[in-house]
């Protein structure tokens, strides 16, 4: 904002014609007033020649706008016929153009409705004073005819209590027959036969920016199960929770997911079930769903054992980055450094140390823990591994024999 000047002419009026030669207040305040006013016509002109130069320059670009929520066959905008110069396609002809490729919604929804089960829990919390009910809720869905159902273990954890709502409007208390916390899989049985139940399919073929639909529990909303659609957004997603546990593999995707949708599936456009519905990252509105290539195994192995066998070597690792080998400047861009080490482990044994950087197992590479652990859990214990690692600007060799995992 610009400020006035003070005003210098009283000082000029005032002066007598002797005050400049004595060197008087009145004539300083003279001197004073000229180099004001010179400045004022230097800076004056050089606004006036930057606003010349400045004047074709184009406006600023605008503030970029948030992007729009996602509406799978957005409204055919209309334009005023003042500025219409050629021929526009029709709302109703854009729509068919966009539906054409895809089946009714509502028949993907009754398709799938019928295996589709809400899942609620409770457990009862000691207080200070009594003892509390504490309830939630989540999603799953039937993946076997005599009543297995797949949800997530973060839904089932600490119940004591489990209940199983079917599509039909019947109720049904659950067991926990196994969980699995590596994937976040559970795996819960009612005692009924003859059930519809769901196909998992084969996410080889999948691609970004397919056509996805979600179903489950939103919000504990009463009246029937939640659809929302989107596409594919992403595929081999890693995320981290805050309690610093990773999940890999992870479909990406921006159908909505809320609060109550945890456990329920992820379809394809012909319902079948691509993958389990995990988490959302609110603020982006991203939500990630475990890959129905990873949950199938672990959903077998649940049912039939009622646990997973899993090979480990002893170590905890995190993913090298690009960034992280320039902090650090390592002599490798990816891989998988060692973050700590059991000292009474195979690998350790074998001469890995922590800050080693794991590059291939069996001379196939593994540029992150997305491909190092699948790759690990792949084999029996007993078995022996070839493990490439970097040590400072040193690529070795070491053969580790891999152990079964007591964790699991």
């Amino acid at each position: 904002m610009w400020r006035a000047f003070p005003n210098t002419d009283t000082a000029s009026r005032s002066s007598g014609p002797g005050s400049h030669a004595s060197g008087s207040k009145s004539s300083r305040h003279m001197r004073a007033s000229m180099w004001i006013c010179a400045s004022i016509s230097v800076i004056a002109a050089f606004f006036l020649l930057a606003a010349v130069a400045c004047g074709d320059d184009p406006p600023p670009e605008p503030s970029p706008t948030p992007l729009p929520t996602y509406t799978p066959v957005p409204p055919t905008p209309t334009a005023s016929p003042e500025i219409e110069t050629s021929p526009r396609t029709t709302g109703d002809e854009a729509n068919s153009v966009i539906t054409s490729a895809l089946p009714s919604l509502a028949d993907v929804v009754e398709e799938i409705e019928p295996w589709v089960v809400s899942v609620t829990t409770e457990r009862f919390v000691r207080g200070f004073f009594s003892t509390f009910r504490d309830e939630g809720a989540g999603s799953g869905f039937i993946v076997r005819s005599d009543g297995y159902i797949v949800t997530n273990e973060h839904v089932i954890r600490g119940a004591q209590e489990l209940q199983a709502h079917l599509a039909n409007g019947e109720t049904y208390p659950a067991t926990v027959v196994g969980k699995d916390i590596t994937t976040d899989i559970a795996i819960l049985k009612i005692d009924v036969e003859g059930l519809p139940f769901a196909t998992l399919s084969d996410t080889s073929a999948i691609r970004v920016g397919d056509w996805v639909m979600t179903l489950g529990n939103a919000l504990d909303m009463k009246g029937g199960p939640t659809a929302t659609l989107g596409i594919v957004s992403g595929l081999g997603r890693s995320i981290k929770t805050e309690q610093g546990q990773q999940f890999f593999n992870l479909i990406q995707t921006d159908a909505t997911i809320n609060t109550g949708n945890s456990g329920g599936p992820l379809v394809d456009m012909n319902g079948m079930v691509i993958g389990i519905n995990q988490a959302v990252l609110a603020e982006a509105r991203f939500g990630f769903a475990i890959n129905a290539a990873v949950a199938g195994p672990v959903i077998d192995s649940l049912i039939e054992n009622g646990a997973v066998s899993r090979t480990e070597i002893g170590i905890k690792g995190d993913d090298v980055t690009p960034a992280i080998a320039r902090s650090f400047n390592l002599s490798v861009t990816e891989g998988v450094v060692v973050t700590a080490i059991d000292s009474d482990g195979p690998a350790y044994a074998a001469g890995l140390r922590v800050g080693h950087i794991i590059t291939k197992l069996d001379d196939i590479p593994t540029p992150g823990l997305a491909t190092f652990l699948p790759r690990l859990w792949a084999y029996k214990p007993g078995d022996e591994i070839v493990i490439e690692y970097v040590d400072g600007d040193s690529t070795k060799v070491m053969t580790v024999t891999v152990e079964s995992d007591p964790a699991q």
